[in-house]
Formats: structure tokens, C-alpha cells, sequence
């Protein structure tokens, strides 16, 4: 599929990832929604894009929020692309330091934003596609991410690796799914990126991180992650895939 002239929704776009991809599909000719979080700075980034892009508050695990956004980009011409983007982390372990049995509210909610946002915004965003015309042999196209956490997660990632990796086994059933309606799903599951959740982290261990990649030896950026999510975009092939894209890291147990 051609990005020019496409209409776009990124979700969790006005930072990290999200940021990257949607500033890529802008660069590329989309007419691009920010949907994140009324917290988020989403208003100036897509201000920053310019008239191509806009912003719509909203959050993903909401149905009637999110079918406010995708009215929105609908305004701009038949919804094409999904780049999903938008999660949450947070450390959880099974027992904390006395022994005590882990939150059970934190990892639902956890898995209520990553998992059950994913499926809530894929579903909705696939209705509209749906209703597309037909070009070039498709109606459209959704990117969904994960993370190698998905594989390898670490110790207090149980509810982050679990929402993840639901993520990973939604993927190729939804692409068998949605192929009648000739529109393509695939995953991206990034390893250890620059984003505003691992800013939290101090930047020795930030530096170590990144030189743990077996290469390149570095941090991943919004921008790698932006490249993958229009190369599936504009392939026709891909499709019911989950691509790692973590520069062959493989996490160790912490």
C-alpha cells in the first residue's frame, strides 16, 4: 500500500514509537490522527507536523473514545493504517521483598491497556477498513507492537511480558481473520529503545544496555522503528508476522 495521500491513525503517537511512526508517515504523505492520552502533549506535536496531522484525546481501551478518534481520520478519507503504539510498563513481581503475593488490581490493569487496548483498537479500526474500497489488492493495513519482553520477559515484567505476548498469539489469528476482508495485521516487538519509559531508567544503566545489543551497540530509535512500520505498510506481503527488531538481543533473566 502507498502511504502518500493514506489516512492514518497512530496510537500512543505524541512520544517514543509512536512519535517516530507518525512523524515517518507525515514525511511520507499520510494524513496522520495522534491518539493519546488527554495528558500527553499529543496538541503540540501534531501541531509540530503540520496541517497533515492532528490530535484527538483518547484512550484505547475506550470504545466510544475511540470511535471518536477514528471519525476523525475518517474526515481525511478512508481509514487505511493502524500503527498501534500506545502501552503502559510497570514492575510487578509474583512476591514482593516480604513474601507478600503480588497486586493483582496492577496486573490487570496492566493487561487491561496493552492487551485488551490492542484488541479494542484493532477491532474498530478493522470496522472502518472494512468499509474501504478495494486498491491495489487490500483495504488496509495494521501494525501492532509488542516486545521481546514477549520471548524473554524479566523479572518483575510478569504482567508486561504476559500482555505482550498475548499480543504475539493475537496476531496471526487476527491476519487469518481479517484476510476475507483483504486487510493485513502484523507485529513488531522492539527490544531495548530509547523511549520515555526507559528514560526513567539512569542513564548508566541506559549506556549499558544499549552496549549489551550485540549490534548495532547502541539504543534503538523511534526513527528504526518508524522505517519497519512503513516498510509493512507498503509490502503486501507481510502479513500475520511478529518481526522482532531488537539489533539480536536476547534479554537475560534481570
Amino acid at each position: 500500500m502507498k502511504i502518500e495521500g493514506i489516512s492514518a491513525v497512530v496510537t500512543g503517537g505524541a512520544s517514543g514509537l509512536g512519535l517516530g511512526a507518525a512523524q515517518r508517515l507525515v514525511g511520507h504523505g499520510a494524513k496522520v490522527v495522534i491518539v493519546d492520552l488527554p495528558t500527553s502533549n499529543g496538541e503540540a506535536v501534531a501541531g509540530g507536523l503540520g496541517a497533515s496531522a492532528r490530535f484527538v484525546a483518547a484512550d484505547v481501551t475506550d470504545e466510544a473514545q475511540m470511535r471518536a478518534a477514528l471519525d476523525a481520520a475518517e474526515e481525511a478519507g478512508p481509514l487505511r493504517a493502524l500503527v498501534h503504539c500506545a502501552g503502559r510498563g510497570g514492575s510487578l513481581r509474583l512476591l514482593d521483598k516480604e513474601g507478600a503475593a503480588g497486586s493483582q488490581a496492577m496486573f490487570e490493569d496492566i493487561v487491561r491497556t496493552n492487551l485488551f487496548g490492542t484488541f479494542n483498537t484493532l477491532r474498530l479500526a478493522a470496522e472502518r477498513m472494512a468499509r474501504a474500497e478495494i486498491k491495489a489488492g487490500e483495504r488496509g493495513v495494521c501494525v501492532l507492537t509488542a516486545s521481546i519482553a514477549a520471548y524473554e520477559g524479566q523479572i518483575g515484567q510478569i504482567a508486561y511480558a504476559s500482555s505482550k505476548a498475548g499480543m504475539v498469539g493475537m496476531t496471526l489469528v487476527a491476519a487469518r481473520d481479517l484476510a476475507q476482508r483483504q486487510i493485513r495485521v502484523c507485529t513488531i516487538a522492539p527490544g531495548a529503545f530509547d523511549t520515555p519509559l526507559l528514560a526513567r531508567v539512569p542513564q548508566a544503566v541506559r549506556a549499558s544496555l544499549g552496549a549489551s545489543v550485540p549490534h548495532p551497540a547502541r539504543l534503538g530509535a523511534p526513527e528504526d522503528y518508524a522505517m519497519l512500520a512503513a516498510h509493512i505498510i507498503e509490502n503486501p506481503m507481510l502479513n500475520g508476522e511478529t518481526i522482532r527488531l531488537d539489533g539480536a538481543l536476547r534479554m537475560a533473566p534481570r
